[in-house]
């Protein structure tokens, strides 16, 4: 059952930087900026939420770097979020392109997986 709930962490992590990666749509045309924050709030609670779940079933090899990159991806959303309560969006699409660079990495880092699959690693 642990490996489910490591798939669904990461699997959710994925979703949620594929849907960040997509707020580039929400700044063409018309901005809304009260929707573009609070879609940043909840992602950013949904990120740190699983993200903690992956770290702690993580090996102590492998905490480091995950660590290091969730610090990196909340931040940049962070910094987003600061922009977009300025309503600046030249900062916004400064931030947008940071936070694209970390989400890669990111893709990078995690493994694809099945979220039905258990990884029987855990029993």
């Amino acid at each position: 059952m642990a490996g489910i709930v490591s798939n669904g962490s990461v699997y959710r992590i994925r979703q949620c930087a594929l849907d960040l990666l997509s707020i580039v749509d929400l700044m063409d045309g018309e901005v809304s900026w009260d929707i573009i924050g609070r879609d940043l709030q909840l992602r950013s609670t949904f990120l740190y939420c699983d993200f903690k779940q992956i770290i702690s079933k993580a090996a102590e090899d492998e905490k480091k770097p995950l660590i290091n990159l969730a610090n990196r991806l909340l931040c940049s959303i962070e910094e987003m979020s600061y922009a977009v309560k300025l309503k600046d969006r030249t900062l916004m699409e400064s931030r947008y392109f940071d936070t694209a660079k970390v989400l890669e990495d990111l893709m990078a880092l995690l493994p694809y997986c099945d979220l039905f699959v258990e990884d029987e690693s855990d029993d």
